[in-house]
């Protein structure tokens, strides 16, 4: 039995990895995140240590959510952000397991609600975190819900959202498949968290369908999991590209939603993630070293910009 175009197409490109021609629009192959910096003075440190170690710092994302900043901390993000020229990408909430909009998100089987906005309730709320945090200058977001995609990626089009609004899928959408990856694609948005332990065939199969960016994490935490794909770093962006390589941490404690009574864990993970990008790079540079970089000046959508 033949199979239908576009799974031949997923087939072929699994099959056979082939080197990714796509690029980012200023010819880097790939983009350092920086993920889990839940405060500005965490964000600060991660600057600093990038350059004292010579990472190029693209993008920094953040977990605990828009909800629970103060308009303050919101400004020095973008502040921060705008002064290093680095993207700052922040999650979009309330989230349904934090929320009580949703029982079943805190049962095992409906889990699945728990990093989505339930209801109309949920969905009007999140507007709201998107509203608040363009007005505020950011120019990326983090979201993990489908309804939210759309809605963003609507308002962009009406231009009512800036259009050069980054919008990041969470990993925490489970995006298991290229296909599914495709249709948040055509949904809107315009940068893919796929899971850290997707194939090298499964990543060439997902550029062979959509020229969304795609985010991986090199190390994952371990409630992802916490893989580590530090040797497999070279094909991943050889394949991948555009890529940003996200470094996690692994045996670091859960600290979403992070705040005060954890400033302490909350940096010293940060700075760790960056030793973690450290020694990324030395492996990329071994196993690919004609490896791109996007370069750390220039214009780049998901900057921020002071209102």
């Amino acid at each position: 039995m033949s199979l239908p175009a576009g799974l031949d197409l997923l087939v072929r490109s699994w099959n056979n990895p082939t080197p990714s021609g796509q690029r980012f629009p200023d010819g880097g192959e790939y983009r350092i995140e920086i993920p889990s910096v839940e405060s500005p003075e965490a964000f600060s440190a991660v600057v600093e240590q990038c350059a004292k170690y010579d990472v190029p710092l693209h993008r920094v994302s953040q977990g605990s959510g828009i909800t629970v900043l103060t308009d303050a901390q919101l400004r020095e993000y973008v502040a921060i952000g705008a002064d290093a020229n680095v993207e700052v990408c922040l999650f979009i909430g309330p989230r349904a397991r934090w929320d009580g909009n949703s029982a079943s998100a805190l049962t095992a089987d409906g889990n699945i609600f728990g990093a989505r906005h339930f209801g109309v309730n949920g969905l009007r709320a999140a507007w709201e975190d998107v509203d608040r945090a363009v007005e505020a200058g950011l120019r990326s977001v983090l979201v993990a819900d489908e309804g939210l995609l759309r809605l963003i990626g609507d308002a962009k089009r009406a231009g009512s959202l800036p259009s050069d609004l980054v919008v990041k899928a969470s990993a925490l959408m489970g995006i298991a498949n290229p296909l599914g990856g495709k249709e948040l694609a055509d949904g809107g948005a315009t940068t893919l968290n796929i899971a850290s332990d997707t194939t090298i065939g499964d990543v060439s199969a997902f550029r062979a369908v959509t020229d969304a960016v795609l985010d991986i994490y090199i190390e994952g935490q371990d409630n992802l999991g916490g893989f580590m794909r530090y040797h497999d770093i070279g094909d991943i962006v050889r394949v991948g590209a555009p890529v940003h390589l996200k470094f996690g941490l692994r045996n670091a404690p859960n600290f979403y939603p992070a705040g005060e009574h954890m400033a302490g864990i909350v940096r010293s993970s940060a700075v760790a993630r960056v030793q973690r990008a450290v020694t990324g790079l030395e492996h990329l540079h071994r196993a690919y070293p004609d490896a791109i970089a996007s370069p750390a000046g220039g214009r780049r959508d998901g900057v921020p910009v002071r209102s």
